[in-house]
């Protein structure tokens, strides 16, 4: 992507790979770091890494391999490294909403692991649902706690896994808080480090995480674009084209993928007319009814409810 030879396809776009596309290696150990930076300093690395805590310490020693203790101190060093040669970091929390190994967790102490992440330097925080554990209640609880606490919404990201088909509820919460920015993949692909093979998702490495390898990754792009599109807010992607990109995607992994959106697509204010059935108009003519008359003639222009109606209308009761 550093190639001059793809800079001048992404131009012809209007896309500047500079100033609009951010590049972003997932680095959890120091020695992944550390190659990051020679990357960078050969002209081809990253803009942004990220390194990552669990406020669950079984979940993080099985993903790191060390102690929070010990990895919060390796962070720090990482961050001072980076920030010399001008790469961001982004400081992931994990298992905010339950850990698939220990269970039940407390959002306090993510927001405090959120509150130690910036104290050491990162530049951002990816707030993570690894597991799809979450849910719309707790999201909104808990992103509410931390725009409280840091209340600037660009520092934070939303990044939750669809694993139970509840995650659009869950986007919905954090909107609802204050949240602006969230990660997501085309065709839920993603998440879990070595879940591809022979260009098809598999279970990956982290079986603690998911029994079916269908449920391997992120929110979907599609879907979640519709959602947010729908909602009335602001984005600044054309929908048609990530669909289009979509189903593109679902013909080069050659399998069914996890968006709905590809299939179904946006609710289109113009309807689908080619389904209407024939003949309304001269129904309408035939029974006297004017063109657009959804209310029979002498009907007032709004409804009078009753004193008692529904349940406690006394015709109901036995």
């Amino acid at each position: 992507m550093r190639s001059d030879e793809f800079r001048k396809r992404a131009a012809k776009k209007g896309i500047d790979i500079d100033r609009d596309v951010t590049l972003t290696c997932v680095t959890i150990r120091e020695s992944a770091v550390d190659r990051a930076i020679a990357m960078k300093q050969k002209g081809y690395g990253p803009d942004r890494i990220l390194m990552m805590v669990s406020t669950d310490e079984e979940h993080h020693f099985a993903n790191s391999g060390t102690t929070l203790p010990d990895y919060w101190k390796e962070a720090e060093r990482c961050i001072k490294k980076a920030r010399d040669v001008g790469i961001k970091m982004c400081g992931t929390v994990s298992t905010i909403w339950g850990s698939p190994i220990s269970g039940a967790t407390r959002l306090e102490d993510a927001v405090e692991f959120t509150k130690r992440w910036f104290s050491i330097g990162a530049h951002d925080i990816e707030h993570a649902d690894h597991d799809g554990s979450a849910n719309a209640a707790d999201v909104y609880r808990y992103f509410s706690m931390i725009l409280d606490a840091m209340p600037n919404p660009e520092a934070h990201l939303c990044h939750l896994h669809e694993t139970k088909r509840i995650a659009s509820s869950s986007i919905l919460a954090a909107l609802q808080a204050g949240i602006c920015r969230f990660e997501s993949t085309l065709g839920g692909l993603g998440g879990q480090p070595a879940n591809f093979l022979d260009d098809c998702p598999i279970k990956g490495t982290g079986e603690y995480y998911y029994d079916d390898p269908r449920y391997v990754g992120l929110i979907c792009t599609e879907d979640l674009l519709v959602q947010i599109d729908e909602l009335g807010i602001e984005h600044g992607y054309d929908v048609d084209r990530i669909l289009w990109l979509g189903r593109k995607l679902e013909k080069t992994a050659g399998m069914r993928l996890r968006s709905e959106a590809i299939v179904n697509g946006r609710t289109l204010k113009e309807g689908h007319m080619k389904f209407a059935r024939p003949g309304l108009r001269g129904v309408k003519e035939k029974k006297g009814e004017k063109p657009g008359a959804k209310l029979p003639e002498g009907w007032g222009e709004t409804a009078v409810l009753p004193e008692k109606y529904g349940p406690e209308d006394p015709i109901w009761k036995k």
